[in-house]
């Protein structure tokens, strides 16, 4: 095992014990709503202060136009056809059908998002060490949120707590079989493909941003304390990459 797999399997156990964490808490206790609303904004700051800080200076660095099209556009084309397969999945539960299969959509949407969230970490090791680190403390708010969100729905819908650990737990696992793959496959790679993987990480995490975690988190009515965990999770991790 090489020293950046090693280093990418260590890191990746922070953000598989959150996803836990959240479900295991959200099995006996849901979090309320403004509550919710909080932690997603200030994760989306986190993460967008990633994007911003880490992945687009080094994609400036790279001065390769076709590789931040490429990147961007297959990004954004991923994340909409995801969109698209989770309504389609998810359609048994807004239509009031059985839970069951409701659950099967739920669970199978989840652990795409997470196999992903786990891509983008390795997406991150590809840059470098720094940047595959701070990603992963990014990214655990966000699955932190994620185990808690599933476990709610999974709660809601009659489906019991030993199973619906058990659920999260497999879930969680996702993320480091992402980043293990990411971290693999992408380890070494320099120039036109570089460019094209941070540019596709860049715009999934944008995504990620603007229509999951700000889309939900404004469906609770705002005050200026949750409006401002944005910025204090912007400058949070800001302050993270000036340190390090």
């Amino acid at each position: 095992m090489s020293v950046l797999t090693s280093q990418v399997l260590s890191l990746t156990l922070v953000p598989v014990a959150a996803t836990l964490l959240g479900g295991v808490v959200a099995t006996f206790r849901t979090p309320g709503e403004r509550l919710r609303s909080f932690v997603q904004h200030f994760a989306a700051g986190v993460v967008f202060a990633a994007v911003a800080g880490e992945l687009l200076p080094e994609i400036t660095r790279g001065h390769q136009p076709l590789g931040v099209v490429i990147g961007f556009s297959l990004g954004v084309g991923l994340m909409l056809v995801i969109r698209q397969l989770a309504q389609r999945l998810e359609r048994p539960i807004q239509e009031g059908g059985p839970a069951r299969n409701g659950n099967v959509g739920l669970v199978t949407v989840v652990g795409i998002d997470v196999l992903i969230d786990g891509l983008l970490i390795g997406v991150g090791f590809a840059a470098g060490a720094r940047v595959g680190t701070l990603l992963v403390v990014a990214l655990t708010l966000e699955l932190l949120f994620l185990g808690v969100s599933v476990a709610s729905s999974l709660g809601q819908s009659g489906t019991p707590r030993g199973r619906t650990i058990l659920t999260v737990a497999g879930l969680s696992l996702l993320v480091m079989l992402g980043a293990l793959l990411g971290g693999t496959l992408l380890q070494g790679l320099t120039g036109l493909a570089l460019e094209v993987v941070l540019s596709f990480g860049a715009a999934a995490l944008l995504y990620l941003v603007t229509e999951e975690l700000l889309t939900e988190a404004h469906e609770v009515q705002e005050t200026p304390v949750i409006t401002a965990a944005f910025f204090a999770g912007f400058v949070a991790l800001y302050l993270l990459e000036l340190a390090a």
